[in-house]
């Protein structure tokens, strides 16, 4: 345990100081750190949330985002996609963009109404996994890291992923405005890519794209002057007053009404054993529970919702709706 000293000791210790018998002078060890400290200037210390701070509640724009996008890619691919933000900070563009050595695919997005656009940004390990994927690899295969850019047909093959983006985009900032987002070119080189001045701050949200054993980056890039105009709408979006007015309801109900669903005309049904199915030939005749005169049932998911007529519609098979199931 560390000595305390007595109120004798202390008073002893500050006439020492006083008559200049203790020195407070720092030795040459204790001088040389102090003179290394970094001096700060107390008025310009930024929050390390800075970027959050100056544009407030945009992570749970991204955050949504990443949720629609995923359930795109998911349909898209019939592959089960994961995507959780990982960062979401502040740079200097020309920074940034010297720092993607190896970028993959670059897609310059048109954030209309919104001024200076976007980017969409596919790391290399996540543009050749999508890539696979789309031409019909596994995804239990390991990712590739290929030491090269992305070909133009490469990056064509992308752009339907890239497209679908700007769609979920328009769906994450719903809430703010009525966006209309575009995807507008794709690009390989991020030397060729200038959206805002080489010194301007961008706002980059980082994701992590999971399928099977394959995984990669996403990552988007704001000018801050994009996102300026909407700072206020950012700091009202959970207020009471907004949250009830607020489109989220809608967002899930455009969201569920994009869920695919089979639905099957059926004219007639037959129930047969094992034995009978085992049993059965070419040239067998099966014998339906079917009126030829009473009008089709039309299964939604297995569940009877209308009743149709059978035709044809510019040489095509077709049917035509003559009522709702009850």
């Amino acid at each position: 345990m560390e000595q305390i000293l007595s109120k004798s000791e202390i008073a002893d210790l500050l006439k020492a100081i006083r008559e200049g018998r203790i020195s407070l002078d720092l030795d040459d060890k204790e001088q040389d750190a102090f003179l290394a400290c970094t001096s700060i200037n107390l008025f310009q210390l930024t929050r390390p949330d800075s970027e959050l701070f100056r544009i407030p509640n945009f992570d749970i724009i991204l955050d949504l985002f990443c949720r629609i996008y995923a359930t795109s890619l998911t349909n898209l691919l019939q592959r089960n996609f994961t995507i959780n933000r990982v960062s979401l900070e502040s740079h200097e563009f020309q920074k940034f963009m010297t720092d993607k050595h190896s970028p993959g695919a670059i897609g310059i997005l048109d954030m209309a109404p919104l001024k200076y656009g976007a980017l969409m940004i596919f790391d290399a390990a996540l543009s050749f996994s999508m890539l696979e994927i789309m031409l019909g690899a596994s995804t239990e295969l390991g990712s590739l890291h290929l030491n090269r850019r992305l070909t133009t047909i490469e990056l064509n093959i992308l752009k339907t992923l890239l497209s679908d983006a700007c769609t979920d985009l328009d769906k994450s900032f719903a809430q703010l405005l009525e966006m209309h987002a575009s995807l507008i070119k794709l690009e390989n080189n991020a030397r060729l890519v200038s959206i805002v001045e080489p010194d301007a701050e961008v706002i980059v949200g980082t994701f992590m794209v999971k399928v099977g054993e394959q995984s990669g980056q996403i990552h988007l890039v704001f000018p801050f002057a994009t996102l300026e105009p909407l700072r206020e709408a950012l700091k009202q979006l959970l207020n009471i007053s907004t949250t009830s007015q607020s489109t989220w309801q809608e967002v899930l109900e455009d969201e569920i009404q994009e869920v695919a669903a089979n639905v099957t005309a059926l004219s007639g049904s037959i129930t047969l054993s094992i034995n009978q199915i085992l049993q059965l030939n070419e040239g067998d005749m099966l014998y339906l529970d079917y009126d030829p005169n009473a009008p089709l049932k039309v299964l939604v998911e297995d569940k009877l919702k209308f009743y149709a007529i059978p035709g044809t519609h510019n040489g095509k098979k077709a049917i035509s709706l003559t009522g709702v199931a009850g």
